[in-house]
């Protein structure tokens, strides 16, 4: 897929720079991510929860729901399913980029299987970037903010993840929903 990243290689100093500089940024990838999958790796256990909001999934992504089921908590379904994704795609890159980078002493069919699964692993993470940017972005209005300044305001977490505003708040996030949409029925 070189032609899919042609627009990149300027950037590392052409294509022989770029072919000496991808794995070693491909190492830096995974040992980073390892530490983010220790560090995630509790909250991200799959549970009940979660298995709801996948068959809420369609619902989610037409935003037809304004506010998400009361079970979600700090991650929903998605977030938990992409973070999985990230996770065997960073083992899929490291065993067969290690293949690729060692090939005089693979078996060649070997190191081809290597090249499809690498390139498919990457289109898999692309896609899944974008849809990340996008409903951190557009499809949810204030998460951009959050990501930037760290914190959510009320509205954004009963909205989005009602377990976990119920959890950090001690209140209901439905009750302080339908106040917030009619501040007069106290």
């Amino acid at each position: 897929s070189p032609w899919l990243y042609r627009w990149l290689t300027p950037l590392f100093g052409g294509g022989p720079m770029t072919r000496f500089l991808h794995p070693w940024f491909g190492l830096a990838f995974d040992v980073v991510f390892l530490f983010q999958f220790l560090n995630w790796f509790a909250p991200m256990h799959w549970t009940n929860s979660d298995r709801r909001w996948m068959r809420r999934f369609r619902g989610y992504v037409s935003n037809r729901e304004k506010v998400e089921a009361e079970d979600v908590g700090f991650f929903n379904g998605g977030q938990k399913v992409y973070f999985w994704i990230i996770a065997v795609s960073a083992v899929l890159f490291l065993i067969t980029g290690l293949l690729l980078w060692f090939d005089d002493v693979i078996p060649r069919w070997v190191v081809a299987v290597s090249y499809v699964l690498h390139d498919i692993v990457a289109l898999v993470m692309l896609a899944g970037f974008i849809i990340h940017i996008y409903e951190g972005t557009a499809a949810a209005p204030g998460t951009f903010q959050s990501m930037t300044n760290g914190t959510v305001t009320e509205e954004w977490a009963w909205t989005h993840h009602p377990a976990w505003y119920g959890d950090v708040t001690g209140r209901d996030p439905r009750q302080d929903y339908e106040q917030a949409r009619d501040p007069d029925a106290e």
